[in-house]
């Protein structure tokens, strides 16, 4: 059946390109883990997680058990991470689908233990997380010892990788950076004091990596014989995080991921209707757009049930035939109007860009994000289920 114009198109083969770039500039220091979570932020997990694979990756990263399951679907080989940790009553569904779970409370152990004991399992891995100062999830270092006590030879745990998150990696300073790091030299030593050891050091994202903190990572991970993972989010779907101005000069390897990295995805609608009207014609919920002059408008088929910011409305343009075109009056649910009046020949089917290039022009998520007062993570996770993905 032919289908409502709003979709999404994912270019299967640039998730590869992204991975195979940045798998280079963390080589020969670091292996990566490949975050897909939030549905590969946005891009779509049934298509993201293989094309990570095929380029080699042995990683993937989610939030949770339900996440970690629909990756287990489309990537039976991969090693997946349930990065938010699991729930009560998840520990069967965790090691039926050999996730790995990220831990931090006394409770996600016990609950791992039980469902070992269930399962007749004798080792399962765990990666502990360690609070270096975001103060969101992980253990505080003072507090470690007493989970260490949960990981010797007669546990059914084993500790398979010590986590943390490097929260301010795209800042010039590196001062935090340099803190938690310092903070996790501490807790590797805390580790092996206590006759354990790690087999992974799984610190730093997409901003740590493009600013070139692979081999500090790594020299990190080898003073205590274990490898470091890091995990790029962002960079995988083809954008840059925003990095802090003071970066100069920036670092070789941000230089080359802003010339090397293919966006992914491009989301598209089409014109539904074109009508022409007079000076005064009020448009949109609350009268919010007046036409000053005799104007012509095109009604296209996306609006924020679809993930099109509302606010949006009045100060941002949408692409067609290859022309900034305003968008006129507030976004309805499933609708957006935009001004045409100054692009010849529109007709109904003509294709929108709400969000990719098209001839010469381009909007990125960093233009939506700039307009709405957000970051390019949230365009991308807000476009809703509703939006087909289609590989291209």
């Amino acid at each position: 059946m032919p289908m409502r114009p709003c979709w999404v198109e994912i270019r299967a083969q640039a998730v590869e390109d992204n991975f195979r770039l940045l798998a280079a500039m963390a080589a020969p220091h670091a292996e990566l883990l490949a975050i897909v979570k939030a549905d590969a932020y946005g891009h779509g997990l049934s298509l993201c997680a293989p094309a990570v694979v095929r380029a080699g990756a042995r990683w993937l990263g989610v939030t949770s058990v339900e996440e970690g399951i629909a990756a287990r679907a489309v990537s039976p080989h991969a090693r997946i991470l349930v990065i938010g940790g699991l729930f009560p009553g998840q520990g069967p569904d965790l090691l039926r689908h050999s996730l790995t779970p990220v831990a931090w409370e006394p409770w996600q152990l016990d609950e791992i233990e039980a469902a070992a004991r269930a399962a007749g399992a004798s080792s399962i891995p765990v990666h502990l997380e360690i609070d270096t100062g975001m103060s969101r999830q992980g253990i505080a270092p003072g507090e470690l010892a007493s989970l260490l006590t949960r990981f010797q030879s007669s546990s059914r745990l084993k500790l398979d990788g010590l986590m943390t998150h490097l929260f301010a990696a795209d800042e010039a300073n590196g001062r935090i950076t340099a803190e938690q790091l310092t903070q996790m030299g501490s807790v590797l030593a805390a580790v092996a004091a206590a006759g354990l050891r790690a087999e992974w050091l799984n610190v730093g994202n997409s901003a740590a990596l493009l600013a070139g903190q692979a081999q500090t990572i790594a020299s990190l991970a080898a003073q205590h014989g274990m490898k470091a993972l890091i995990r790029p989010g962002l960079a995988l779907y083809g954008l840059s995080p925003a990095y802090d101005p003071a970066f100069d000069p920036l670092p070789q390897t941000l230089a080359e991921a802003r010339l090397g990295l293919r966006p992914v995805l491009s989301w598209k609608s089409r014109v539904v209707t074109v009508r022409s009207v007079p000076a005064g014609t009020v448009v949109g919920y609350n009268g919010t757009f007046v036409a000053t002059e005799p104007m012509r408008l095109a009604l296209v088929a996306a609006g924020y049930a679809d993930g099109l910011d509302r606010r949006l409305g009045n100060r941002f343009s949408l692409l067609v035939r290859g022309i900034r075109a305003p968008l006129a009056g507030r976004i309805s649910m499933d609708q957006a109007v935009i001004d045409v009046t100054e692009i010849p020949g529109l007709a109904p089917g003509d294709e929108v860009v709400l969000l990719g290039a098209q001839g010469r022009e381009s909007i990125s998520a960093f233009d939506h994000a700039e307009a709405a007062g957000t970051i390019p993570w949230e365009i991308f996770t807000r476009i809703a289920s509703r939006v087909p993905r289609v590989a291209i």
